[in-house]
């Protein structure tokens, strides 16, 4: 059975999950995503090594100075 009501066409849907530069919904669902697996990742090497991230990777000293 056919109406006279006119159908909708399908807008033209963007690609949700591509990698878009600038200023787009893309790249900052991107931006969140990376974010988060670094914030997940910092937790878990506090949690691992009972230091912080920075103490971790050398970049702040533990007040600690060699004698020579």
């Amino acid at each position: 059975m056919q109406t006279n009501t006119p159908q909708a066409e399908a807008p033209e849907v963007m690609m949700r999950n591509a990698w878009i530069t600038g200023f787009t919904p893309q790249a900052e669902r991107w931006n969140g995503r990376l974010a988060m697996i670094g914030f997940v990742s910092a937790i878990a090497i506090e949690l691992f090594t009972h230091q912080g991230v920075l103490h971790f990777w050398g970049i702040l000293s533990s007040g600690v100075v060699p004698v020579s």
